[in-house]
């Protein structure tokens, strides 16, 4: 990420008043999550009025140029939607909304985050390490 794009990111946080639904939270703990890797690499894609885009990418990732994108969902209150490949993670509960075509051209899963719920913000949590993981294998066939 860019020292300009960095910068972007911090003003975006410091000037996000968190809400009772403690949303800013859960960003705050996935995007620390992704930074606890350093193989990671982040962008942020700030579309004011729309949504603001974390985009994670492996550095090893060959095919795709990310594994997982967290939207601040401009509305009142910003809640999050963390989509990824439905072909990289499982969703054992089935907790995920199908979204064909939606994330880069190719079919999406998308978990919608409301409001900080523990068993939800933790099962996306291990969703984004498992995309992390196969992100990590992904090899040009």
């Amino acid at each position: 990420m860019s020292q300009e794009v960095h910068a972007e990111l911090k003003t975006f946080i410091k000037d996000w008043q968190e809400s009772a639904e403690k949303n800013k939270k859960i960003f705050l703990r996935y995007k620390e999550q992704l930074e606890g890797n350093k193989n990671i690499c982040l962008e942020f894609i700030p579309r004011p009025g729309i949504t603001y885009s974390l985009r994670a990418s492996h550095r090893t990732q060959k095919t795709r140029k990310l594994f997982a994108v967290i939207d601040v969902i401009e509305d009142i209150p910003r809640w999050l939607s963390v989509c990824f490949y439905s072909d990289m993670i499982t969703d054992p509960e089935e907790k995920s909304d199908a979204v064909p075509g939606g994330l880069l051209g190719e079919d999406a899963v998308c978990f919608d985050l409301e409001a900080w719920n523990d068993e939800l913000v933790s099962y996306v949590g291990a969703r984004l390490a498992e995309a992390c993981q196969r992100a990590s294998q992904d090899e040009k066939e």
